[in-house]
């Protein structure tokens, strides 16, 4: 699989630029140290104006480059953990579903369908509005609008596995269902589901910033989400506020989407377009 990426320029420049973002988001502290949100300068200086503060300030004026540098580290790590939650959630079910078959596939399946007929973003907005916002809440909040898809391919592939000789070997050696299920099929329906897990986390990111534009992000972390609506009043005056922090929103999402579309069509045999 290494060798069909490094195959294709658009996966490699998604990987590329991902990779560059979430190394900026685990050596914050060290990029950009100090307090993000202190009082650099004066406020509202435009980008490329002064070299101390390549990107400007913000209203009150802070290190606009700062808060962007902090805030990659709390979004792209809340659209990660959300995507590992629904992966994990998702193939625990859906290989459940699909190995045990009977009452208890038709029982995860019809649960399945009740969360997937709630839209995910709605899902999310509610479950942060009762539990209170904070980073593991929206976490959890938009993993459980998430993990369908991978539930419905794991049980996709589990059924296409589990009548197959190595299964009937398994049980003939007394391994027991739990066993051949999590430790000899699971294995092999992980890779179409990896494939979605990168749409998976640019949408995380994508909840998550509209979580914090709306007021509903940890109010104690700095999020791109947020700082786009903190430049909102702003845009007429100082409309980079918003747009700054909308690129690397946008380039995180164009990222994981090459490399998710290109992981998709190599396990799929498709060649290079």
């Amino acid at each position: 699989m290494a060798k069909a990426l490094l195959g294709r320029p658009e996966a490699l420049l998604g990987a590329a630029i991902l990779l560059a973002l979430i190394l900026v988001a685990v050596f914050a502290p060290l990029i950009a140290p100090g307090d993000p949100l202190a009082i650099a300068g004066a406020p509202l200086i435009p980008p490329f104006t002064d070299p101390a503060l390549p990107l400007g300030t913000d209203r009150l004026g802070r290190d606009l480059l700062a808060e962007l540098i902090h805030g990659a580290r709390t979004s792209i790590s809340v659209g990660l953990s959300a995507a590992l939650v629904a992966v994990v959630l998702g193939m625990s079910v859906g290989t459940a579903a699909g190995f045990a078959g009977g009452l208890t596939e038709a029982m995860l399946m019809r649960l399945v369908d009740a969360f997937q007929i709630v839209p995910g973003f709605l899902l999310a907005l509610a479950f942060v509005s009762a539990a209170g916002p904070s980073l593991g809440i929206v976490v959890l909040a938009i993993a459980l609008g998430a993990w369908t898809g991978p539930a419905r391919l794991a049980r996709a592939r589990v059924l296409s596995l589990r009548e197959t000789d190595f299964v009937a070997a398994a049980r003939v050696m007394g391994m027991s269902p739990a066993e051949i299920a999590f430790r000899q099929i699971l294995p092999l329906a992980l890779p179409p589901v990896l494939a979605v897990a990168s749409v998976i986390v640019a949408a995380a990111v994508l909840t998550e910033a509209a979580l914090s534009f709306l007021g509903l992000g940890d109010p104690n972390a700095i999020t791109w989400g947020a700082m786009i609506a903190e430049g909102r009043n702003q845009l007429r005056s100082a409309s980079y506020l918003s747009i700054i922090p909308g690129i690397a929103l946008v380039l995180t999402v164009i990222s994981t989407y090459l490399l998710g579309e290109a992981l998709t069509d190599i396990l799929s045999g498709r060649r290079n377009r």
